[in-house]
């Protein structure tokens, strides 16, 4: 597993680690780095089949799967209590490990992430998924943004979204790896068991999101006992992203809470 660590240096530090959504690249959190890092030791990792960590999904697994990942970085650096952030698949991933290993999560944090999926959810990923497998690669990482950022917000960072297009092409997962990521995200389902997660929660949701209603965001906080709800009309499915200050001032808010 390849990970970086950002931030405070001294390993007694208080410690977030970092988990992206599908796309499993530490990067997308670049806008966070430099806000959590003056507070924290930040780690942040590729998932396996993403980036440097590259190799193959497992087939079988899902979730849990690639939370055994992040503990193998938990194992390598000796961390025994941490924050966790995780955006939508990430955010799953954290769930997984407040109620395999609730000793390790000091504060956990959802955005636009679901105890189960929703149906709305599973069409976006079948039109995605035909996407890739009748018209390729490129067509699939064009269409990706539709499901990530407002318009408004597309239209003013065209620039930004052409550069974007050509990494993640060059860089792409894999076919294998993205139909199994996604097939694990569809197959969690932890919602009977959302009272079982005592950790201090904030669930981060936007009304404009997409691919995930928030809805899903909303049932999160029902069910979690210690959760709080963080909803705005905007920001769509990456709202770290297309508000990042507003974001991280929330993020800090809540982790920095005594």
């Amino acid at each position: 597993m390849h990970y970086d660590i950002h931030g405070l240096t001294d390993p007694n530090a208080p410690t977030i680690l970092l988990s992206s959504g599908l796309g499993g690249s530490g990067a997308y959190w670049a806008l966070q780095i430099p806000a959590l890092a003056e507070h924290f030791r930040v780690i942040t990792y590729d998932h396996r089949g993403c980036g440097k960590t590259g190799g193959e999904v497992p087939e079988n697994g899902g979730i849990s799967a690639m939370a055994d990942d992040v503990l193998e970085i938990v194992d390598a650096l000796g961390l025994t209590k941490f924050h966790f952030i995780g955006h939508a698949l990430g955010g799953l991933i954290g769930l997984d490990l407040a109620l395999r290993r609730p000793d390790l999560i000091d504060r956990l944090v959802l955005i636009n992430a679901w105890s189960i999926a929703d149906p709305h959810s599973g069409r976006c990923f079948d039109i995605r998924l035909e996407l890739l497998e009748k018209s390729g690669v490129e067509a699939f990482v064009k269409a990706q943004p539709l499901f990530l950022y407002p318009a408004w917000w597309m239209s003013e960072n065209a620039e930004r979204m052409a550069h974007d297009d050509r990494h993640h092409v060059t860089h792409f997962q894999g076919a294998t790896n993205i139909k199994r990521r996604i097939a694990a995200l569809r197959a969690f389902d932890v919602d009977a068991r959302l009272g079982d997660i005592t950790c201090p929660t904030l669930v981060m949701a936007t009304k404009d999101d997409l691919l995930v209603p928030y809805t899903r965001s909303l049932r999160l906080a029902e069910g979690l006992p210690q959760a709080e709800l963080h909803l705005t009309e905007s920001g769509a499915h990456a709202v770290n992203i297309v508000f990042p200050d507003a974001s991280n001032e929330a993020l800090l808010r809540f982790l920095q809470r005594h």
